[in-house]
């Protein structure tokens, strides 16, 4: 196999994996691990948030002030992770990003105590402070953010490094997948833990998961020239269609991220994730309390409903992630055909307008309904993610990602301060419903919205070679 022979004359896709080698399967399984673990750590306060809300008589204001904690600190720790993780490289940037967020998800677990400390010392500098539990919980999930910030350009710059352009997004369909698992996995492991040990339990009981990854991680991820356990033809396979880099610029050479800005590409991604994140924020952080306070159900009721709508969401991610093969297939270019499929995949999230008119009916309407709507969501990640990878040259993708993950996680506040604002004028007015109708309204077309706005600053495919 010669490496610049064209991707469209080689083997592809999984036949392809039996032609030249599977190792690198093996690495989207320990992304798809680890992507598991950070959406089992993000979901615990959510799965807990009816218990903790009644525990500390928190309002909604509270609590999407503690969730817009998480998403402000992650939102502006984006900016940094993506550039620390092109220069330490992939291997080591992991590393420090699971155990810094495996500690902050234990930590959550000694919020109250942590809050009273905080809240004392505040006190006595004269400065007026938060309720101990609020002020503790704001901590944890900052730490959390900070730490989880970095799964995202990490596991997208290791899907660059060991795939090539035509896989990459069936790749990140498939480890990006592991956020359904985790969100399947936490409504049927929380919610016990919490009730048969206490919810400071299931706080450190699963953030402790991510010490365990991170030996395998040790153990098996190298850069794929320095990986053993790859045959010379996967290799190859991995390098076939990579763009040589500009005239006189050494491969390692570092991309300050502001020079990034100066890219249209940039700002199509950062826009994208900018007005989608906060949807699958939203039904990550929101969708307990909307079933306990619509239809009175508490941590066990909404076990299996959670379950079945994550499920959902998984085949979105993976069939996402494997659709735009159809239009490459086609004779289109990887950007235009995951820029076509971005469109069909923004048409699905429509279905959330009939939310809370059929959820009458049953609390299952909303469930199945929502379960569409997020499962495009993460079709439409996978596809995103992807679109800075088949633009922009491997050493500058991290910074890329962070750039986007932290307009994603500024769209994320946005949301999360708006719904808790509106949950709460339209509850004390006794009309809750309309508040979630205004949110899932904005979750059914932010898709359209953000592909019309990347699609006129990106109008056709343009690989970025001058840096």
């Amino acid at each position: 196999m010669k490496l610049n022979e064209p991707v469209s004359q080689q083997s592809a896709g999984p036949r392809g994996a039996i032609a030249v080698g599977n190792y690198r399967w093996t690495i989207c399984a320990l992304l798809f691990f680890a992507t598991t673990v950070n959406y089992l750590d993000r979901q615990v306060l959510s799965l807990l948030a009816p218990q903790l809300t009644k525990e500390f008589n928190w309002s909604n204001t509270d609590y999407a002030n503690i969730t817009a904690a998480f998403q402000f600190v992650y939102a502006l720790s984006m900016v940094f992770a993506g550039p620390i993780v092109d220069r330490i490289g992939t291997k080591r940037a992991y590393m420090w990003a699971i155990a810094v967020w495996s500690g902050g998800a234990i930590m959550h677990a000694y919020s109250v105590p942590m809050g009273h400390a905080v809240g004392s010392a505040m006190g006595a500098l004269g400065m007026v402070a938060a309720p101990a539990s609020i002020i503790g919980f704001m901590i944890s999930r900052a730490v959390l953010a900070v730490g989880e910030a970095g799964n995202f350009p990490a596991a997208i710059k290791a899907t660059a490094e060991y795939f090539p352009k035509r896989e990459r997004s069936f790749a990140t369909g498939i480890f990006n997948s592991g956020a359904n698992i985790g969100a399947i996995l936490a409504p049927l492991t929380v919610p016990w833990i919490a009730i048969n040990w206490g919810w400071q339990a299931a706080f450190i009981v699963i953030g402790a998961i991510g010490f365990v990854w991170m030996i395998a991680w040790q153990m098996l991820f190298d850069t794929p020239e320095r990986q053993k356990r790859l045959s010379k033809d996967e290799l190859a396979y991995i390098r076939s269609d990579t763009t040589a880099p500009v005239a006189g610029a050494p491969a390692s050479a570092k991309v300050p991220w502001f020079r990034l800005l100066a890219y249209r590409q940039t700002w199509a991604f950062a826009f994208g994730k900018f007005m989608t994140d906060g949807v699958w924020w939203f039904f990550l952080f929101w969708l307990p309390k909307y079933l306990a306070s619509t239809y009175g159900m508490g941590p066990a009721d909404i076990v299996v409903p959670l379950a079945v709508l994550y499920s959902m969401t998984m085949v979105g991610s993976i069939g996402g992630g494997y659709f735009p093969a159809y239009f490459m297939d086609k004779g289109e270019s990887p950007y235009d055909g995951r820029m076509k499929a971005m469109l069909v995949i923004a048409c699905f999230p429509l279905v959330v307008l009939l939310a809370q008119p059929l959820g009458s009916i049953s609390y299952w309407m909303p469930v199945l309904l929502i379960g569409i709507g997020a499962s495009a969501h993460q079709a439409w990640s996978a596809n995103l993610f992807t679109t800075v990878s088949d633009m922009f040259p491997q050493r500058t993708v991290a910074s890329v990602i962070g750039i986007g993950g932290m307009a994603g996680g500024l769209g994320g506040v946005a949301v999360s301060k708006v719904g808790g604002w509106l949950f709460d004028y339209y509850g004390a007015m006794g009309q809750l419903a309309t508040g979630y109708m205004i949110m899932f309204a904005f979750c059914a077309l932010a898709y359209l919205l953000a592909w019309g706005v990347m699609k006129t600053l990106v109008p056709r495919y343009k690989e970025i070679t001058d840096i």
